[in-house]
């Protein structure tokens, strides 16, 4: 089939090199002509595991071109992808759809033909009728069908879920959708992914109430973390043991720093909006996000109580800037709420990310940043674990005491064992477990 990707950014690319990686022959627009440019060039503006060679590939086959000229793009297209930004509007936090719309009526004055217009990117409930409503009103003559079909893609993983997804929803009000919908994702029938035909709303519904269960669930265990430090209790048995009733499932139980990212933080804030507008108010999500919001800066109080309680003219050593692992994005990245507290407590910072620094830069100031984790502990008095990429995993325990001034480690993910870094000289503390700090308290319970 003939596919259009409209936006080039996280969710179009992964989205369009995967179509033509399957065999349909697509287009990737945008209008920055750098980003185009390089893309051409086969240099690619994000951080994906897999995704530089997948682009490759299927450039080089034919399969997957890029342009900046979207009228050609979407008037030879079968199918028409919306995959634009949808950022958290300033002042109100609703979803800003302006992108959307402006899409839309775009693709309204160049289509040609029967052609089915998806929805891919996040958008509140109702957004599919608008877009319906702007392509009328555009192109009164225009033979389209709108279709939400948002993506559940995890950054760090993202390949591998969007061929072998968990289920595919397609959201239409017109059956003439479902014959062209079943062709572009047929491929995935030898995996056998379920594909799940709802209307337009309620898939429109299903990314959000998805994302924000999960969110809640991460701000769950993190308050049952806090509440294992005042107990003596080890917030890792606690999650293992309520994840193996199949009922609740071991998935986003992990204690750490808050969520961050491109997703549940708009997404999450998003849907509070959008309750309140329609006089169904979401209290769960509400209290998750106001939760997780001052989860960030208390982890950065937890570092300073770690430090005997202050760290003015100390220097604090972070490993890891993004918000997970395998991923270059530092939106919402619990460390820039971390590292501000910190900053504001009087301390210096030196960081290390694999693949995060350049992006750090843009949003956060007065940091010096180091080769590698030992060089980034050189005489740090304190090291803070942030984010838990695969190279923090198995660091040389004895080698970072050597490196360091002080003998603080603070392991905000769960990454290591006390005894293992009590062992390396190091005075250790994580979340929710026996010796964890909790304002000013260590529980006594032997881990």
């Amino acid at each position: 089939m003939r596919i259009t990707m409209v936006g080039s950014g996280y969710v179009g690319l992964v989205s369009g090199a995967c179509f033509a990686d399957f065999g349909h022959d697509v287009v990737c627009v945008d209008l920055n002509e750098q980003k185009i440019a390089a893309l051409r060039e086969g240099r690619i503006p994000i951080f994906e595991p897999g995704l530089e060679a997948l682009v490759a590939d299927n450039a080089k086959a034919g399969r997957l071109t890029f342009t900046t000229d979207l009228g050609p793009a979407v008037a030879d297209a079968d199918v028409v992808f919306i995959s634009v930004g949808t950022p958290s509007r300033r002042g109100d936090g609703h979803a800003d759809l302006s992108y959307v719309h402006a899409t839309a009526a775009d693709i309204a004055r160049a289509v040609r033909g029967f052609t089915v217009v998806v929805t891919k990117s996040t958008v509140p409930v109702g957004t599919g009728d608008e877009v319906e409503r702007i392509i009328r009103e555009t192109n009164p003559a225009a033979d389209v069908v709108v279709v939400s079909n948002p993506e559940f893609l995890r950054e760090g993983a993202a390949i591998e879920d969007f061929k072998r997804p968990d289920r595919i929803v397609v959201g239409m009000e017109d059956e003439r959708a479902r014959d062209v919908m079943n062709a572009v994702y047929r491929p995935l029938y030898l995996n056998q992914a379920p594909i799940m035909f709802t209307g337009r709303r309620t898939a429109e519904l299903i990314k959000y109430a998805g994302n924000a269960f999960l969110a809640m669930k991460i701000t769950f265990i993190n308050e049952i973390a806090d509440l294992c430090e005042r107990t003596g209790a080890n917030v890792q048995d606690v999650a293992r043991g309520i994840g193996l009733d199949k009922r609740i499932g071991s998935k986003f139980l992990n204690a750490g720093p808050g969520y961050g990212g491109s997703c549940f933080p708009k997404d999450t804030l998003a849907l509070v909006k959008t309750g309140q507008d329609h006089d169904a108010p979401l209290r769960l999500v509400e209290a998750t996000v106001e939760i997780n919001d001052r989860r960030k800066r208390a982890m950065g109080r937890k570092v300073i109580t770690a430090m005997g309680g202050s760290i003015r003219g100390k220097t604090v050593a972070i490993l890891g800037l993004t918000f997970k692992p395998n991923t270059d994005d530092m939106r919402e990245a619990p460390s820039i709420a971390i590292i501000q507290a910190l900053q504001d407590a009087g301390a210096r910072i030196r960081a290390y990310d694999p693949e995060g620094m350049e992006a750090a830069e843009t949003v956060l100031d007065n940091i010096a940043y180091a080769s590698d984790a030992y060089d980034a502990a050189a005489g740090a008095d304190c090291l803070v674990l942030i984010t838990e990429w695969n190279a923090f995993r198995s660091l040389d325990l004895q080698r970072i005491k050597e490196a360091m001034t002080g003998s603080t480690f603070v392991d905000l993910r769960n990454v290591y064992r006390r005894k293992e870094v009590e062992a390396a000289g190091l005075t250790y503390f994580s979340i929710g477990r026996p010796g964890s700090v909790a304002d000013g308290t260590t529980a006594q319970a032997a881990e």
